[in-house]
């Protein structure tokens, strides 16, 4: 039963909503848009933040609902971890649109949201900080995610949960791979930049 959960947690974390969304829209695929990323920042780039808003938000969601039903369903922490992780991969590779995703910072902010909602309005705060100082959402994304392990132990966390971060933060680091040598280039878009 939990290993289908988990598996359901992925399949969930896969739904491409910023594709889904771009596509009726605009009849486009956005993946050839912008910084070809699924996600809602490439989506308020290209589209504004009428659409961006409804898929930041249901990105968001697919990384709290898997964590929250497990947390309700099964009495191990490993599993919500788990599930909380395995939304945020389905939805950096996911299955439905050969495994070219987003970047998984919403649907992390997601899983963050209901397994340890003050460290995540810490480093939502580092955040804010590093963007508003430099308007890279990417390096504001990175820094936030890196120190959100380091917060969850200062708030004495789980250490399931500090791995959780962790590992999360190196998927991410993965995905933001390209945003990271434009930010050493001084290449990368600044919030506000538009694509057409």
């Amino acid at each position: 039963m939990k290993f289908i959960f988990l598996a359901a947690a992925y399949l969930l974390g896969s739904v491409p909503t910023g594709y889904i969304l771009y596509r009726i829209k605009e009849k486009r695929d956005i993946r050839g848009l912008g910084s070809t990323n699924i996600g809602a920042t490439n989506v308020l780039r290209v589209a504004g933040w009428k659409l961006a808003l409804p898929v930041a938000l249901s990105d968001i969601l697919k990384g709290a609902i898997p964590v929250y039903l497990a947390l309700r369903l099964f009495p191990e922490p490993w599993v919500a971890y788990s599930a909380g992780f395995l939304a945020v991969l389905g939805h950096c590779f996911p299955v439905y649109i050969r495994f070219k995703g987003g970047k998984g910072v919403a649907t992390t902010v997601g899983a963050y949201a209901i397994l340890a909602p003050l460290p995540l309005l810490c480093a939502m705060a580092v955040w804010v900080i590093v963007v508003v100082l430099t308007r890279f959402v990417s390096l504001g994304s990175l820094s936030a995610f890196f120190s959100l392990p380091f917060i969850i132990l200062f708030f004495n966390e789980q250490i399931g949960l500090v791995l959780m971060g962790a590992a999360i933060f190196v998927l991410l680091a993965h995905r933001h791979r390209a945003n990271i040598g434009r930010l050493l280039r001084g290449t990368e878009k600044k919030l506000g930049d538009k694509d057409t």
